[in-house]
């Protein structure tokens, strides 16, 4: 049941089944035959539609995903009851209600588009080490439409939440919801953040990422999108620091508040930048949550579930550096599950610094 007063964060992207492969079975073997590498997410072509079922035959898991999915559920984590909503398309079928469930069990609220054609979106997961690459057909996810957020009851959502979240996949399937949500934050001054999601959003999609960019609040990517981002926009450089400085000064619509461009790094630290008015940028390196690497199961969903943890700072007016530490926090729980999950009972969030 909808919240009457709305939900303060609303996440908006692909709602997709994780089929993890774990254990022996996971291998480069496997990277190799699909034509696939670490730490990297694609979208399947014809040539990989065979993995799906290699997996499910080599032990596979089957796992709530979609990454701005696990940023919503990762963000009702460490906020209270009832204050995230999440949107996007799933099909008729066993693995949409397998969603919902986790969402459900997770305290988010969905309000799916479901399509009577397409099944619902499937995401091939195969760990190597501590890397993981993703392969992921979209099927009802590609099906989005925006005639689905503008329905009264979802718009209603919409017009009462204050944070918006979009994951940088939907780029590929439905760019007018999308900005329906960007203009929002604009005339409402509300607060909008974007996720990169992966390199070949700014490789492939660049249009359609530049048509989101200059409402953009908060943008979020790793070091390897970032550099995929600064090559597609010719900035010739692959330096960090650089990238996220001009990530934080990219023209803007709302000028009440400014960019933060967040590049997180893996086990290295995570750079933030915020512009100002005045063409200044202050750039910080804030040093991850240290777990023994014994204790890393895998590292699928680490980056949505720091967005989740960094998102709730956000949504209750913490600082952009607590909200870095909670990011890093709920990021370092992840790692210690299998995909992207958190463990229950709910463990609660300690500051690493005093703020």
């Amino acid at each position: 049941m909808a919240s009457a007063q709305g939900y303060p964060l609303l996440c908006l992207e692909n709602p997709i089944l994780d089929i993890q492969a774990v254990g022996l079975f996971s291998d480069k073997a496997l990277l190799d035959k699909y034509g696939l590498k670490d730490n990297d997410a694609i979208l399947a072509e014809e040539k990989h539609m065979g993995l799906y079922d290699e997996l499910l035959g080599r032990n596979a898991k089957i796992i709530a995903g979609g990454a701005a999915q696990n940023t919503a559920r990762g963000a009702q984590y460490m906020l209270p009851d009832n204050s995230v909503v999440y949107i996007g398309c799933v099909g008729h079928d066993k693995n949409a209600e397998t969603l919902k469930e986790a969402c459900e069990k997770a305290g988010v609220h969905t309000e799916y588009r479901v399509d009577d054609v397409q099944p619902t979106g499937k995401c091939g997961v195969v760990i190597t080490g501590h890397n993981r690459s993703m392969c992921t057909h979209l099927a009802a996810a590609n099906e989005y439409k925006i005639e689905h957020l503008k329905q009264p009851h979802v718009w209603s959502l919409v017009e009462k939440a204050q944070v918006y979240y979009v994951g940088g996949y939907h780029l590929t399937v439905c760019v007018p919801a999308i900005l329906a949500l960007a203009e929002e934050a604009a005339a409402k001054n509300k607060i909008f953040m974007l996720s990169l999601s992966a390199p070949f959003i700014p490789q492939f999609f660049k249009d359609q990422l530049d048509s989101v960019t200059p409402y953009t609040d908060y943008i979020f990517c790793n070091e390897t999108e970032a550099r995929a981002f600064s090559d597609s926009h010719g900035w010739d450089t692959h330096d960090i620091h650089e990238i996220a400085k001009k990530l934080s000064q990219l023209p803007k619509k709302n000028s009440s508040r400014p960019r933060v461009a967040i590049i997180t790094q893996g086990t290295l630290p995570t750079v933030i930048a915020v512009g100002k008015a005045s063409g200044e940028v202050d750039v910080t390196a804030f040093p991850v949550r240290e777990i023994p690497k014994s204790d890393i199961v895998d590292t699928n969903g680490a980056g949505d579930a720091f967005a989740g943890g960094f998102a709730a700072g956000i949504v209750q007016n913490k600082s952009v550096h607590e909200s870095v530490d909670m990011g890093s926090w709920l990021a370092s729980l992840s790692i210690q599950e299998l995909g992207p999950s958190f463990p229950f009972p709910k463990k609660t969030y300690v500051p690493s610094r005093q703020y």
